[in-house]
């Protein structure tokens, strides 16, 4: 907080203005207040969404660049860090985060602001690749998830739980015994806080999806229903990739009626999926799908770096491309807000914090620098000061 009042104070007059001109750095939880014309007129309710403080690197790395005078990367920088984001948990011990979800939940309140919390600790995360770790055991996860929930207690919070939970379970990474027992594991987890978190009194949760560039409809809807998110808000799709918004929510789109297809009795290899011609699933779900949006699973975007969608690396230079481990050239996407237009999809959020690694990407070589870069890449969730400067000049739109 100190290094924050004291690059604001040290701030020359032509950053605070440009500062004070950016959509995303009004008073806190203000990104929304550029939409709020647009949610009327769309008949979507706008909910404003928590500005958590930023990762310390964003503010050395504007101080760095005010040290430099350039004044417009700075602001951008500021203005990226100013943007409501999802707060992550993960390593820390029941005490710890319980501790912490009732601060984050009490500040959002004095924002008169919705947290968004990004649960990341279920046993086996990311199959032990590069964002590793979790509790130890189901025992562990569910005293643990506990705590969560008596931090947030009757607040208003939005969760996004567990990140890659469905879409990478055990068994896809070679991870899983001849019974699937560590598979049934991840369910039962996921199930737990489910059945959890979704009861208090205002707090919505989101189950993972992946993103359109992996699972089909028509694998993730059943993973979904294993899961429990017949007793969830809904899902959540692109945390951490680069997909576009359309592709984005044309996937939840999908996913949403399919699920409601299933409901009725349907079985979900028949629904249509992402890779079907749109008109042609468009025509589908007109004839298959007549459940009141209201009684149907909701769904929220990530768009905290897909300004310029995903990245292709050239033909035949890697083996592995990593197309998803800190791609060049990528910008912010749309800021955060619940003013879709869509009475389907609850938010655009930024679920990834922008700035923040993917972690060390080798692409198929034996680094240790990152080829497509020639740099080391910082490890996961360490800021990447590069990468973070690319996000805000090539941001879509624009941040100024």
């Amino acid at each position: 907080m100190r290094l924050r009042a004291t690059l604001l104070g040290a701030l020359p007059l032509a950053c605070a203005a440009a500062l004070l001109t950016a959509p995303a750095t009004a008073a806190p939880g203000a990104a929304q207040a550029g939409d709020a014309q647009a949610g009327a007129a769309a008949g979507t309710h706008r909910t404003r969404l928590y500005v958590p403080d930023a990762n310390p690197g964003a503010y050395r790395q504007a101080v760095d660049l005010l040290r430099q005078k350039k004044l417009r990367d700075a602001a951008g920088i500021l203005a990226m860090a100013r943007t409501p984001h999802a707060v992550w948990f993960g390593d820390q011990s029941p005490a710890e985060v319980e501790r912490e979800a009732a601060r984050v939940v009490r500040e959002a309140a004095r924002q008169r602001a919705v947290p968004l919390f990004a649960l990341y600790n279920v046993p086996g995360r990311d199959c032990a690749n590069y964002s590793g770790g979790g509790a130890s055991t189901t025992a562990e996860y569910q005293a643990w998830i506990d705590a969560v929930a008596r931090g947030i207690g009757g607040h208003d919070a939005m969760v996004v739980l567990e990140p890659d939970s469905l879409a990478l379970l055990p068994s896809d990474c070679g991870q899983d015994d001849g019974e699937g027992t560590k598979t049934k594991a991840r369910y039962a987890e996921v199930n737990y806080a489910v059945d959890t978190l979704e009861p208090l009194a205002r707090t919505k949760v989101y189950l993972d999806t992946g993103h359109q560039g992996w699972h089909s409809v028509n694998d993730i809807v059943p993973r979904l229903l294993e899961g429990g998110v017949e007793r969830a808000t809904g899902v959540f799709t692109n945390a951490s990739n680069y997909h576009t918004e359309d592709a984005n929510s044309w996937y939840g789109t999908l996913i949403s009626s399919c699920l409601a297809y299933v409901d009725t009795g349907g079985d979900s290899a028949d629904c249509p999926n992402q890779w079907w011609p749109r008109n042609d699933a468009q025509a589908w779900l007109d004839t298959h799908v007549d459940t009141d949006p209201a009684l149907m699973k909701h769904f929220v975007t990530d768009s905290s770096r897909n300004g310029r969608g995903t990245w292709t690396a050239p033909a035949g230079k890697y083996t592995d491309a990593q197309e998803w481990c800190n791609p060049p050239d990528r910008g912010l996407g749309a800021r955060p807000t619940t003013a879709t237009g869509d009475p389907l999809h609850d938010a655009r959020l930024w679920i990834k914090i922008p700035g923040e690694s993917d972690g060390l990407c080798l692409r198929g070589t034996d680094g240790p620098e990152d080829p497509e870069r020639g740099t080391v890449d910082p490890a996961a969730g360490a800021w990447f000061p590069q990468q973070a400067l690319e996000l805000v000049r090539f941001a879509q739109p624009p941040l100024f």
